[in-house]
C-alpha cells in the first residue's frame, strides 16, 4: 500500500495572485511539485528533474522549459553542478515576499516623498549597478534598447530610472511609452518619451491595465497591436516594425475585424510557438475561403473527412481501373461464338 502524505505545503499568495496567472499549467505543476520537495525535510529524500518528469507524466523537456521560466521570472535560481548534465542542476526556491520588498520598497517610499512634496529621487551610478539585478527592470533595458535599435548610454538609463521612481511607473509602461514614442510618433529623443510618461502620470496611468483602457479610446491601431500581442502571450512584449506591418495587413488590406483576428489568435494552443506569422498563415486561409465574420468561420472552415475529394476531383477511387478508349470501343471478335473464333484461327495457321 502508498504511503500516504498527510503533510502541509504553505504557498506565498503572491505566487497564486502574481506568478500563477502568466504561467502555463505545466509550468505551474513543475514549481509546485518542486516546491514542496524543497520544503519536505526528509533526508532521504532523492528529487531531480527527471524523477518530477516521471511523477507529473510530462516530459523532461517541459520540466526544464518550466524552471527556465521561472527563473526568468526571478523567483527561483538554478545552481548548476561541475561537469553534469544540462539539466542535473539544484533549484533555489526565493523567498516571495523578501523579493517583493526590495523590487518595490524604493519605488513606493520614493511615490511617497513625491507625493508629500519632500524629495525627488535622483539615480545615482550605484542605484544603476543595483538595478540590473532586478530582472523585470534588466529586461526593460532589453526592451528599449531593441525599440531604438540601439543601447542606451548609462546617463539615459538613470533617467529611465528615475521615472520609475518619481511618476510611479511600472516597467512595462515605460517601455510602452518608448514604443508609441518611436513607432507611432518617429521620436527617438529621450525628452520626448519623458514628456509622453508625464502626460500618462498627471492622466493617472501608471500601469498597464490603466494604460490599456486610455490606448482603446485614444489610439485604436496602438491597442489593437497591444491587444493582438496579449492574446499570442506576449503581454510585455511590443510588436516588432515587421509584425505591425503583417497586423496592418489583416486590418487595412483584407478588412478583417478585431473578433476575427482575436478568433484566429485562439488557434494559438495548437501550437507551441504562437507567432503573428503563424496567425497570418491561418487568416490567409480564411480570406481564401471568403471567411469576414466569426459566424463564418463555423461554416466555412469546417474540417474536412479524411478521404474527402472536391466535388471537381476527377480522380478515380482507390484499387478501380480508370476506362481508356479500349474499354469503351465495342470489340470486333464480340459477334463470334468460342467455336467460330477456334475455326478461324485454325484456317489462318493453315
Amino acid at each position: 500500500m502508498t504511503d500516504l502524505d498527510f503533510g502541509d505545503t504553505p504557498i506565498e499568495n503572491i505566487f497564486i495572485n502574481d506568478y500563477m496567472p502568466m504561467a502555463d499549467g505545466t509550468y505551474v505543476k513543475v514549481y509546485l511539485l518542486g516546491y514542496k520537495y524543497a520544503k519536505d525535510d526528509d533526508e532521504k529524500l532523492c528529487v531531480n528533474n527527471e524523477s518530477i518528469s516521471r511523477q507529473l507524466n510530462i516530459p523532461l523537456t517541459d520540466v526544464l522549459k518550466a524552471w527556465d521560466f521561472w527563473e526568468q521570472k526571478g523567483i527561483i535560481v538554478k545552481h548548476k553542478k561541475e561537469d553534469a548534465d544540462e539539466y542535473d542542476y539544484k533549484v533555489e526556491f526565493l523567498n516571495l515576499k523578501q523579493l517583493y520588498i526590495k523590487n518595490n520598497y524604493v519605488l513606493k517610499s520614493q511615490a511617497n516623498s513625491i507625493k508629500n512634496n519632500t524629495s525627488i529621487y535622483t539615480c545615482t551610478a550605484e542605484d544603476l549597478v543595483e538595478s540590473n539585478k532586478i530582472p523585470s527592470i534588466n529586461e526593460m533595458f532589453t526592451s528599449i534598447d531593441y525599440i531604438v535599435r540601439r543601447q542606451l548610454v548609462p546617463n539615459e538609463k538613470r533617467k529611465v530610472l528615475e521615472w520609475l521612481y518619481n511618476y510611479n511607473m511600472s516597467p512595462e509602461v515605460i517601455v510602452k511609452a518608448f514604443f508609441y514614442a518611436v513607432e507611432q510618433k518617429g521620436k527617438r529623443n529621450i525628452n520626448y518619451v519623458e514628456g509622453i510618461v508625464r502626460n500618462w502620470y498627471d492622466m493617472g496611468i501608471t500601469n498597464l491595465d490603466m494604460l490599456e483602457k486610455h490606448s482603446k479610446t485614444q489610439d485604436e491601431r496602438f491597442y489593437s497591436y497591444d491587444r493582438i500581442m496579449k492574446s499570442l502571450g506576449f503581454s510585455s512584449r511590443t510588436p516588432s516594425e515587421a509584425e505591425m506591418k503583417v497586423i496592418d495587413k489583416w486590418f487595412d488590406e483584407w478588412k478583417f475585424t478585431m473578433e476575427v483576428i482575436l478568433k484566429a489568435c485562439e488557434n494559438t494552443k495548437k501550437t507551441a510557438n504562437p507567432s503573428v506569422n503563424y496567425i497570418d498563415g491561418i487568416l490567409s486561409k480564411w480570406k481564401e475561403k471568403g471567411i469576414s465574420s466569426v459566424d463564418d468561420i463555423a461554416v466555412k472552415d469546417k474540417p474536412q473527412p479524411p478521404n474527402y475529394q472536391s466535388s471537381n476531383s476527377t480522380a478515380s477511387p482507390r484499387g478501380a481501373k480508370a476506362k481508356t478508349r479500349f474499354h469503351t470501343a465495342e470489340q470486333r471478335t464480340a459477334k463470334y461464338t468460342p467455336e467460330e473464333l477456334e475455326a478461324i484461327a485454325r484456317k489462318r495457321r493453315g
